[in-house]
């Protein structure tokens, strides 16, 4: 419903009535329905782009290497819970990204992590628009309470194949999208840029719709330990896009462990060849330059 002269729509966005029909002459429903959207649905997650069209294949395409996967747990036949979360955050989207697209600084900033699964975590790069992170559990983990109770509740899932019974899975969706896959739970997360200097976070958790209550113990342990590694990360974001907006910034050196950063920038400049400008152009001539640059392959 329109909130604002009340017509009203059906789901599949055709004009089911206008307010005070008589004083409009016979209106076409489907001519003045909603703007259709490019909309998919894959493995129970709905993707929308509202820009018919756009760079990248059909999420299906898009998504078949991790595809096989993912189809282990079950994920459309989850159910959401907690509902989805929101926050700002007071820098560039893209700082948000380079945090999470490497886990070189794991053991540094994130005990918890490092206490559950450092010793085994590893990255792979964006590859055609897709990443992926793998972890199991450390042989000796458990210094840290909700580690330490998470590695002795948490069940081996037996719908699972061995290798993912105790694992912790990321993949990266280019541009700004994330699933996070636990034995017990999965969960998206994404960033949206609100203007340059601020950033919405935006995620979810879902859960088996039969789970036990060790599944549901394992579960609030696994969102206290991502819990504290979110602001973790928030912060560390901060600091990121501090040190760029600084006069003594003078770039970053990075890792053969930061290939993710690397690979997930060559996307970005592929698709935004602007970004290899040494100079930024004028806001007013920035989408017509793009343009231009990507037309020159």
């Amino acid at each position: 419903i329109c909130p604002f002269h009340g017509w009203v729509y059906n789901l599949d966005g055709t004009l089911r009535g206008a307010a005070r029909p008589r004083s409009f002459p016979e209106l076409d429903k489907t001519e003045f329905g909603l703007m259709p959207l490019d909309l998919e649905v894959w493995m129970g997650f709905i993707f929308i782009r509202f820009r018919n069209g756009g760079p990248q294949p059909s999420v299906a395409e898009l998504l078949k290497p991790i595809e096989a996967e993912i189809a282990h747990y079950n994920v459309a036949d989850m159910v959401p819970c907690l509902g989805i979360w929101t926050q700002k955050s007071p820098v560039n989207w893209k700082s948000v990204r380079d945090v999470d697209n490497e886990g070189y600084h794991v053991a540094m900033a994130h005990p918890a992590l490092q206490d559950l699964y450092g010793a085994t975590y590893f990255d792979e790069p964006f590859v055609n628009g897709v990443s992926r992170s793998f972890a199991t559990y450390n042989p000796h983990a458990g210094r840290r309470w909700s580690v330490n109770q998470y590695i002795k509740i948490a069940p081996e899932p037996t719908h699972l194949p061995e290798h993912l019974r105790k694992a912790w899975i990321y993949y990266g969706i280019f541009p700004n999208n994330a699933l996070s896959i636990m034995p017990e739970s999965v969960q998206f997360y994404q960033e949206f840029p609100l203007s340059t200097g601020e950033t919405l976070l935006r995620g979810a958790i879902y859960r088996y719709k039969d789970e036990t209550r060790e599944q549901a113990a394992a579960r609030y342990l696994a969102y206290r330990i991502d819990r504290d590694t979110m602001n973790e990360d928030v912060q560390l974001s901060v600091w990121s896009n501090e040190s760029m907006l600084s006069e003594a910034f003078g770039g970053f050196y990075l890792s053969d462990l930061e290939y993710g950063v690397r690979t997930h920038h060559d996307h970005l400049r592929r698709q935004v060849p602007v970004l290899n400008l040494e100079t930024a152009p004028e806001e007013k001539d920035m989408w017509g330059l793009n343009d231009a640059l990507r037309s020159k392959g």
